[in-house]
């Protein structure tokens, strides 16, 4: 990959060049007068591309950002043109989840955490973190036929997920005294996820961009649980 970088520098040097180039060819027209036709050269055909993933070339890596749901760091592994891994590490889109989390309040309450026989009501949460992590296995397809640089993907992986949640609420203790509390939580959860997405990649630094949908589903905390996430994000390749 490096010898991609080292041609990149030597065309941007041959290009700084170009206008003492063309100086020296006004200056020895007469010399060539007669015996050679001069080639001429459009300023659009003198642009340089670098492009990437290209056939030869693989293996690819990329490490980036994603915006949405997760936010985070990723990293895919592209072993060949058909074929990708991808890591992503970050943190989830908490605010999604709030009508989540608050109707969760009772499943907490009904344990052993508080006393059954007393009234509880919800007040509010603060979410201090919401981890997420997962890997892929993605089937990628060339759709340059629509678009040049566009590849459209699905694949399929496994997520996992930590949170740590603080609910507060109003202790009824009898019908003229309440009392505040609060209730920490702790899990982690986990479960499979699926995603289809595009992936545009032309352009002239070694970029990629994505777009995608992943639909998670919960096997451990609440078993049958589905929520759609997804997001936009770039990578640098190299």
């Amino acid at each position: 990959m490096q010898y991609r970088y080292l041609v990149f520098l030597i065309c941007s040097w041959l290009i700084a060049l170009a206008p003492e180039a063309v100086a020296q060819k006004k200056r020895s027209t007469n010399f060539y007068k007669g015996r050679y036709k001069p080639i001429n050269i459009s300023r659009s055909k003198a642009s340089v591309v670098c492009p990437i993933f290209e056939d030869s070339q693989y293996p690819y890596h990329g490490i980036g950002f994603k915006l949405g749901d997760p936010f985070a760091f990723t990293y895919k592994f592209y072993p060949h043109k058909r074929l990708g891994f991808v890591i992503d590490a970050g943190s989830a889109a908490s605010g999604l989840y709030s009508e989540y989390h608050r109707n969760n309040f009772s499943n907490y309450t009904t344990q052993d955490t508080l006393n059954s026989d007393q009234g509880i009501s919800y007040t509010t949460h603060k979410v201090n973190s919401e981890w997420v992590l997962e890997g892929k296995v993605l089937f990628q397809q060339d759709a340059s036929d629509l678009l040049k640089g566009l590849q459209w993907y699905v694949g399929a992986g496994w997520q996992w997920r930590q949170l740590d949640i603080e609910y507060e609420y109003i202790l009824e203790i009898n019908f003229t005294e309440n009392e505040i509390g609060k209730l920490n939580v702790s899990n982690v959860t986990m479960g499979p996820v699926a995603a289809v997405g595009i992936e545009y990649a032309y352009f002239e630094l070694p970029i990629s961009a994505f777009l995608e949908v992943e639909g998670y589903y919960d096997v451990v905390e609440d078993p049958g649980w589905m929520r759609l996430q997804g997001g936009v994000g770039l990578r640098y390749i190299f």
